[in-house]
């Protein structure tokens, strides 16, 4: 029995879902996208056959009235009183030019008969044309006009009629010169009536005036009337005015991809019409070729996964011998060869960054503690010495001093203006400004000198080893009062920015390292006092106090 929890059966099971996947998505997804692409094409190309059998048969029709104008205008009015010889010339004429297959015919102004025709159809000397709508309109017509489609009084075959005045020199009507053209003549509707779409689909011609199908590849439709509004949808969208392309429903029963075109001169309009079942086949292929691959890949996978799997898993074992060795102290804690890039080679990989990991965590310790150190005696923002640092290098330049009697200064730095600039654009913007400030007041110190941050706004810089303190310290502070007031540029804000120095100078060997630091911050104030932005030692901030502040200095020191 196979063992469902194996490896072995879960490849297959997957492999099984992997390919019913492909084939459920290939269906669902895939197969309508290739349907849509294909409708389109499919639509596009009947549009294209029904726009060129349309544009076709509007040349026909074009050429047919320009033919039947030109014949009216180089009729002799004379002939009219000679009928053999005006037959004689209508016979000339359709000999030359035969687009009126049915005949030419001149018939009477008043409509009663007509002077001469060619050729002359049984029955047709006896017919009358007043009462016709397009003799009515041929007599006031200065163009040619044309009939609706109908079926000839002599012959009984489709036809369409074009008539057009004889004028005489008074432009007065003489006659009418009328056209005779069955829809079925060679050269005009016999290809659209002849051809068909495809194995079942056909072509329609259309006059919405008139309601009326002029031409259909299936001949038992022509000269009937149009489906009843309501039948078929695009149909009455057609016969409306909509040209383009549709699928829809017959008045059969059938679905359909339609195209339709016009016939600019006529008001008519060709539909190239094919059932989808014939326009979309491919897309059934297409769909029962994606089924049958489908079943022959899942067995070919099956068959080839039933034969290696064995095989391939097999080095799994080895892998998992070696490392119980090593559990078990057998052998030594190392990684393993990767000898294949397959699942072994992922355990064995997996194996060997487990170990690498350890040693991560080694070195991360390591790293971790000389961090605490770091953060023991340096400012966490800026990466400055901290109080405990600068109270520290405080003391070993007390004891310098004492020792060897060199001199060192203390500059008590405290910004202006930064408390706005916290309260108005948050702490995030402070901390920038804080930095580049940092950075400023470190740029150029000597490796012996020490710039410390005491919190908020307040820096210390302990200049020692000075071979003239007060003129070093000065000069010292003017360069800073120059690099804090160049503009702060954080997140495309600019920001102006001042600092008040404050400095207490080593003088003698009783002061202590708080001493020095209060002297220095009561300098500071003093700047701050007097104006900001400026230098003040602590002689001259004690000199320009008050007896009282004089007091609560000294108590502070």
């Amino acid at each position: 029995m196979m063992n469902f929890q194996s490896m072995k059966f879960r490849f297959i099971g997957l492999s099984i879902a992997l390919i019913a996947a492909s084939v459920v998505l290939r269906l669902v997804v895939a197969l309508p996208f290739v349907q849509e692409q294909l409708r389109e094409l499919v639509a596009a190309q009947q549009l294209s056959i029904a726009s060129y059998i349309a544009h076709d048969i509007d040349h026909s029709i074009v050429a047919r009235r320009e033919l039947i104008g030109e014949l009216a205008g180089a009729l002799p009015p004379a002939l009219l009183r000679q009928r053999e010889a005006l037959a004689a010339w209508l016979e000339e004429r359709q000999r030359l030019n035969p687009l009126f297959n049915s005949g030419l015919m001149v018939i009477r102004p008043d409509g009663y008969g007509m002077l001469a025709g060619y050729p002359m159809a049984a029955g047709r000397e006896k017919l009358t044309f007043f009462d016709r709508e397009w003799f009515q309109a041929a007599l006031t017509a200065d163009a040619p006009v044309m009939s609706a489609p109908q079926r000839g009084r002599a012959s009984g075959d489709p036809i369409i009629i074009m008539a057009v005045p004889v004028r005489d020199a008074g432009k007065r009507v003489v006659a009418v010169l009328v056209g005779i053209a069955a829809l079925n003549a060679p050269g005009f509707l016999d290809r659209l009536q002849e051809n068909r779409l495809g194995a079942t689909g056909g072509f329609l011609l259309i006059s919405p005036a008139d309601k009326l199908f002029v031409g259909a590849s299936d001949p038992s439709m022509i000269l009937k009337s149009t489906p009843l509004p309501g039948i078929n949808l695009l149909h009455d969208r057609a016969m409306a005015g909509y040209r383009g392309t549709g699928v829809t429903i017959n008045a059969r029963g059938v679905e359909e991809l339609s195209a339709m075109a016009s016939v600019p001169s006529t008001g008519w309009f060709v539909v190239a019409r094919m059932p989808t079942a014939e326009a979309f086949r491919l897309i059934e292929v297409l769909r029962g070729f994606v089924l049958k691959s489908g079943v022959l890949a899942l067995a070919g996978i099956l068959a080839v996964l039933l034969f290696l799997l064995p095989r391939i898993l097999r080095p799994l074992t080895d892998a998992a011998h070696a490392m119980r060795q090593m559990a078990d102290g057998k052998l030594d804690l190392a990684p393993l060869p990767v000898r294949r890039k397959d699942e072994v080679g992922s355990l064995v990989l997996g194996f060997n960054y487990l170990v690498a990991r350890l040693r991560e965590k080694e070195a991360a310790l390591k790293a971790s503690e000389a961090r605490m150190e770091f953060m023991a005696h340096h400012d966490s923002l800026t990466g400055l010495y901290n109080r405990t640092m600068l109270e520290d290098r405080l003391q070993q330049a007390l004891a310098r001093a004492e020792r060897n009697g060199s001199r060192f200064a203390l500059l008590f730095c405290d910004l202006d203006g930064f408390k706005p600039i916290n309260d108005e654009y948050g702490h995030a913007i402070g901390d920038a400004v804080l930095i580049q400030v940092a950075a400023r007041l470190s740029k150029g110190r000597r490796r012996i000198d020490t710039v410390a941050r005491l919190g908020g706004d307040e820096f210390v810089i302990l200049l020692t080893d000075l071979n003239n303190a007060r003129g070093d310290a000065e000069s010292l502070a003017q360069q800073y009062l120059k690099a804090i007031s160049a503009p702060c540029d954080v997140d495309g804000r600019t920001f102006a920015l001042s600092v008040s120095i404050g400095i207490a100078l080593y003088q003698n060997a009783s002061a202590s390292s708080s001493q020095l630091l209060s002297q220095a911050d009561i300098a500071m104030y003093q700047a701050k006092r007097t104006g900001r932005n400026r230098v003040c030692f602590f002689e001259e901030a004690a000199a320009g106090m008050s007896v009282a502040e004089q007091s609560s200095a000294a108590a502070s020191t």
